[in-house]
Order: C-alpha cells, then sequence, then structure tokens
C-alpha cells in the first residue's frame, strides 16, 4: 500500500472526528465510559441530597419543582372508562371518585394529591415508589386498596448481589433470570430519619407486582432515577453564592456613613472615645485637624443583571423549565418568543404525563382498583372475569391547559371543529373533562332552559343550528339580524306597562 493510501487511514481512524481528539482545547476533558448505572451507584444519593437542599433553600429550586408538578399533574390526570354501559360507567365513575379521598394510606391528601407528590419527587429524586395496600374489608373503604408513597432513599443503591436459580439483586431490585424484575428489597426505615427509632438498616423483600416504580429513564437499560436538578446543581449553588456575596458586599458598605481622618494622637494606647452616629440634619463639630469623608459606595456593576440572566438562562434549559416559570420574571421576552417557550414545555410535560405519570402510575392502580372493586363486591361488572381487558380500558385526561390568548383560542378551535379536523370529544378531553359528561350536562341544563322559558345562547352560535334555529328544545322566531332593535323595543314596552303587568 502507498504512502498516500496509509495516510488516509490513519487520517479515517485517528482524526475523523474532532470530538475524539485529545488536542489542546480538548485536554482536560476526560468523559467516563461508565454505564449510567454505575455512575448512579456511586453519586446517586449525593446529588438527591443536594436537590433536596436546594428545594428546601433556594427560591429558583423551590420554583423549579412547583412549577413541574403543578403543570405535569394540576388538579389531577383523572379515568375515563371506555365502558359501553352508560350506566355500568356512571356507576364506576362515582365509585372511583368516592375511593380517590380514601387512596392514601397516610390520609394526607386524595389520589390526585399523590400524583402531585409523585411528581415532585419524579424531579428532585428521578423517581418515586407507591406501594399497592390491599385493606380488609372491615377497614370500611370503599375499595379495599390504599397507596403507600416511598422516596427513593427507601431502596438501598448498595445492594447487589447474586441469588439461587440465576437471580440477582442490584441496586434494589430483585430480577429473574431472564431480566424481569420480580421484587424490590426496601428498607423498614428512611436512613435519614432519626425520629424513627429501631429496625434502621433492615430491609423486607416486596414483590414487584406491589411495587409502583416511577421513573423517566434517560438511556438505555438504566434501572434506577437520576434527579433531573443533576445538569443544574453546580450552577444553582454557586450563584446562590455570588448573590450572598453581592449582598454582604452591599451590606458592609451601607454601615459606613462617614470616616473622621485625626491627627495621630500622643497616646495612641488610650482607647477611643465611642462611634459618633449620625442622625439626619445633624451638625458635627469637628476637633482642629480634623477631616470628614465619606466612602465611596460601590455597585454591583452594569454586568450583574446580564450575568444573572444568562446563568439563569443556563439553569432553566437544563431543568427543562421555562425561565419565566423559573425566576417569576415576565418582563423579558414578547408575546410570541414567551407563547414559542410554552408550547415547546407544554409538548415536553405532555409526553411526560403520557409515557411516565400514566402509564407506570395511573394504569396500574387503576387495574388493581378494579379487581378489588369487582371481586369485594363494590360494583357488579357482568362477565368481569371472561373479559377483563375491556371492562379495564380507560382514558386519563390531564388537567386542562390554560388559553394563552382566549378569544384567538377558543376561535381557532371552534374553526377545526367545523372544518371536521377534530371532533368536540377530542376538544373536551384535551380541556380534562369527559365528553358524555359534558354532553349529559348540557342536555339538562337545554332541558331546564326549555321548561323555565330560558335561551342563554347567542344567535349564531353553533349550538342554534346552521339558520339560528334554536337546537334541544324549544322553536327560535327570531332571524338573528334585529336583536338588539327587539331588545330596545321589549324595553319601551316594560316602561308603557303598569307595575303590576310588568
Amino acid at each position: 500500500m502507498s504512502f498516500d493510501g496509509i495516510r488516509q487511514r490513519l487520517g479515517a481512524i485517528i482524526g475523523g472526528f474532532d470530538a475524539a481528539q485529545s488536542h489542546r482545547r480538548l485536554r482536560g476533558f476526560r468523559a467516563s465510559r461508565a454505564h449510567v448505572n454505575t455512575l448512579i451507584a456511586g453519586a446517586g444519593e449525593t446529588i438527591t441530597a443536594r436537590a433536596r437542599w436546594l428545594a428546601r433553600n433556594n427560591g429558583y429550586a423551590a420554583g423549579a419543582v412547583e412549577a413541574f408538578a403543578s403543570n405535569v399533574v394540576g388538579d389531577g390526570i383523572k379515568p375515563s372508562s371506555s365502558i359501553a354501559d352508560a350506566a355500568q360507567k356512571e356507576s364506576l365513575q362515582k365509585l372511583w371518585l368516592g375511593w380517590t379521598d380514601e387512596a392514601d394510606a397516610e390520609g394526607l391528601t386524595d389520589f390526585y394529591g399523590l400524583q402531585r407528590r409523585a411528581a415532585r419527587e419524579l424531579f428532585l429524586a428521578g423517581e418515586v415508589f407507591l406501594r399497592l395496600r390491599p385493606r380488609r374489608p372491615d377497614d370500611g373503604l370503599s375499595v379495599p386498596l390504599q397507596l403507600q408513597m416511598l422516596p427513593s432513599e427507601m431502596l438501598p443503591m448498595d445492594l447487589n448481589r447474586e441469588l439461587p436459580g440465576g437471580a440477582t439483586i442490584r441496586q434494589g431490585i430483585e430480577f429473574d433470570g431472564i431480566g424481569r424484575r420480580v421484587a424490590y428489597h426496601l428498607l423498614r426505615r428512611h436512613p435519614g430519619d432519626m425520629t424513627d427509632p429501631g429496625l434502621a438498616g433492615e430491609t423486607v423483600r416486596v414483590t414487584a407486582s406491589d411495587i409502583i416504580h416511577v421513573l423517566d429513564p434517560v438511556e438505555a437499560g438504566q434501572l434506577r432515577g437520576v434527579s433531573r436538578f443533576a445538569p443544574a446543581i453546580v450552577k444553582l449553588f454557586t450563584l446562590d453564592l455570588y448573590d450572598d456575596a453581592e449582598l454582604e458586599r452591599k451590606k458592609t458598605a451601607a454601615m459606613f456613613a462617614m470616616f473622621i481622618t485625626s491627627p495621630a494622637p500622643e497616646t495612641p494606647l488610650e482607647p477611643t472615645d465611642e462611634d459618633l452616629e449620625v442622625e439626619p440634619g445633624q451638625v458635627v463639630r469637628l476637633d482642629p485637624g480634623e477631616d470628614v469623608s465619606t466612602p465611596a459606595t460601590p455597585d454591583s456593576g452594569s454586568t450583574y443583571e446580564p450575568f444573572q440572566y444568562r446563568t439563569l438562562l443556563q439553569i432553566a434549559a437544563a431543568l427543562g423549565i421555562p425561565y419565566p416559570y423559573l425566576t417569576g420574571d415576565a418582563a423579558r421576552g414578547n408575546f410570541s418568543n414567551t407563547r414559542v417557550a410554552l408550547l415547546d414545555f407544554r409538548r415536553r410535560v405532555s409526553a411526560i404525563q403520557h409515557s411516565v405519570i400514566v402509564h407506570q402510575l395511573c394504569r396500574p392502580v387503576w387495574q388493581r382498583w378494579l379487581d378489588l372493586a369487582v371481586l369485594s363486591g363494590a360494583v357488579d361488572l357482568p362477565g368481569y372475569d371472561r373479559d377483563r381487558r375491556a371492562f379495564q380500558a380507560v382514558s386519563w385526561l390531564p388537567t386542562r391547559w390554560d388559553w394563552v390568548d382566549p378569544m384567538k383560542d377558543a376561535s381557532a378551535e371552534i374553526l377545526q371543529i367545523e372544518a371536521g379536523l377534530k371532533s368536540r370529544s377530542q376538544a373536551i378531553s384535551e380541556r380534562g373533562y369527559d365528553a358524555e359528561q359534558v354532553d349529559r350536562e348540557i342536555a339538562a341544563e337545554r332541558k331546564r332552559e326549555a321548561a323555565l322559558g330560558l335561551d342563554f345562547r347567542r344567535p349564531g352560535s353553533p349550538a342554534r343550528g346552521p339558520k339560528g334555529e334554536a337546537t334541544g328544545g324549544g322553536t327560535d322566531t327570531s332571524d338573528g339580524k334585529n336583536d338588539d332593535e327587539d331588545r330596545v323595543a321589549d324595553a319601551d314596552d316594560d316602561e308603557t306597562k303598569p307595575k303590576e303587568d310588568r
């Protein structure tokens, strides 16, 4: 092979990617080749502890956690059963609504509050565990089931060993010979809770069917979650130190009102007089040779605000939270770029809602709840044992998004429905409501309005039909063109009537 050929091959192997070189610019860039499970095992507990510390002590971190939880869960991701029988569906939904108040084993919140707490833990620690706790019939629950939330620290990260039959325990999770999760070895007591006496370090084996492990894995083969604060911890903490230093500098400078310079005393070891306190409008008499000067108070400088803004933008990008949500600063940016950022954030949140919260948390809870509801006799579903999957079919409806521009957004949605680009059911479900329930409520309102002789629908509204006719009971003789004149005429007639006839 010629020298040119050898050189080309070496160039392809050695110099093909600048990012893999070790030249001057990348000399200090030493990336670890360890798998993510190894990295989490070594640093996961420290990252989680620092994330919790920041959420307790740093305002930006606390705001990011609340923004994530309130957008992912909001008022709750609620189920809408797909059972075809309307009476069965209504009774099932009513039973679920009653059980949500009993869902929390600690009795601190309802099922939707547990969703919000799970979202907070997912952001802080990267994972959270919920244990399905069946209850006795004499416990008085509508359905004998409750949920116990367990933080990530309850599953020991350093528990790794081989078991007979090819099973293994990796980071507290037990796997069978073909890699299925069969159990979780949970601590009986939180390792950092000193108020809980006894049982320190003792673990209990809980089958995987009774544990809901909520996490958002970012790499293939990942077993445990990692905090979303991981890429932002350094900048959040150092920015906090920088702010503290600026505050201390300004506070120290503000302590001094003026300096008095005096000649050297004859007896320098004698104690000096007390410091002079200055009041507004005070006349200060000085001894011969003394001089007064005021300190030059240092300013934060013109770079303080841009530096803060750029650093917070980096933190917002690392956390996946829009800048206004992170800081509460709505003054920067115009309507267009704020809307773009908001739409992108909502798309990310929607992915987490459906791929993590619904798939990992809501679906298993609904399936276990429905099984126990049928077995306990709380609901009667004939044929459930023969077609369990059909009875368990359900749609989960997240909390509706608030409109950025209500008039334009509503008008655009109406146009989409009228053009056949989306259905009313889809539009209603996007707002977090069940279409069948909404239709029943509308029908009941129309019936009540017709009985009372009321009609609150605007002329030209889709509810009046294509030509302005009233729908859903009653007739409308108005053509919708002279409504203002009709109202004026009616008002004039009322003025001319005697009081007893009005």
